[in-house]
């Protein structure tokens, strides 16, 4: 008897909508993952491993890793603290926890 069974890669679009490729400039990339999936007979069962999120192009045959939003502006400002203690404060307090201080 002879039974052929593995782990296979297989391609998953995330996103139909293109974009552009940051290598060759066309709009012939699109957001995809690769998955491990088992395999009985070279026909996929199912998922053993989710891959990462990468951005393929379809004319260059490359993969980009997709760009991260960078940090908000709520995220640079700083803190707020305590006129009356200097402690740093949550934004949604009215009064300081630490002193009874309005803010």
């Amino acid at each position: 008897m002879f039974i052929i069974a593995g782990i296979q890669p297989k391609r998953t679009r995330l996103d139909k909508r293109p974009a552009t490729c940051p290598r060759c400039g066309q709009a012939t990339a699109s957001r995809q993952r690769v998955d491990q999936y088992f395999s009985f007979f070279f026909i996929p069962l199912f998922r053993v491993s989710k891959g990462e999120e990468v951005l393929w192009c379809d004319h260059c045959q490359m993969g980009f890793a997709p760009q991260r939003p960078g940090p908000t502006v709520e995220d640079l400002r700083p803190a707020p603290t305590c006129r009356r203690c200097g402690r740093p404060l949550a934004p949604d307090f009215n009064y300081c926890p630490y002193c009874g201080a309005p803010r």
